[in-house]
């Protein structure tokens, strides 16, 4: 017993000077490094009025309305695409795209946009970044005017904190800008 209880006292002493140091100091801060691949795109050409191309890290589903879902697994996001015909009621259609970009003000530290336009495909919108931790950070609508219109939204499948995903929102911001680029609208 008594060489039990000095085994014990020795090893808690070479314990108590092996974990003496000269100094401490703090770890120095780390930098988060999200890398992405870099996109490659495909042409989406379905039974709707639209084409359009999309990131192939994207998987895509269009319902029997054109609405159409982008996932992006890897991102934990999606890309919300509502697709409405002109019926002589663009500028409600346009109203109602911008009231949903600016019910997010009450999360938003700032709302802006990039305005599109393409005179020879008749694709003209916008793309609305949403800084702040709003539920969608980036919105759009694109329309040819006459007959066609579709807005657009992103939402991550997180809890929204702009400072976090801000790497994400720029990776997709991309893709929602080639997909602005590329549009076609098929009764032209």
């Amino acid at each position: 017993m008594k060489l039990l209880r000095q085994s014990a006292v020795l090893f808690l002493l070479l314990m108590l000077l092996a974990s003496c140091k000269d100094e401490v100091l703090p770890k120095p801060k780390a930098q988060l490094r999200l890398e992405y691949p870099t996109p490659e795109y495909k042409e989406i050409n379905s039974d709707c009025p639209y084409i359009f191309e999309i990131s192939t890290n994207s998987k895509i589903r269009i319902n029997n309305k054109c609405w159409a879902n982008l996932d992006y697994p890897d991102l934990k996001a999606s890309v919300n695409m509502t697709y409405r015909p002109v019926e002589g009621n663009l500028k409600e259609l346009l109203i109602e795209a911008e009231k949903l970009t600016f019910n997010h003000t009450i999360k938003a530290d700032g709302i802006s946009s990039i305005p599109y336009s393409n005179e020879e495909k008749r694709v003209y919108g916008a793309v609305f970044e949403v800084t702040g931790n709003a539920a969608s950070p980036i919105q759009f609508h694109v329309t040819d005017s006459t007959d066609n219109f579709i807005t657009g939204a992103v939402y991550f499948n997180v809890q929204p904190n702009y400072d976090s995903i801000k790497p994400a929102i720029n990776y997709l911001r991309q893709d929602i800008m080639r997909m602005i680029e590329s549009m076609q609208w098929k009764n032209k």
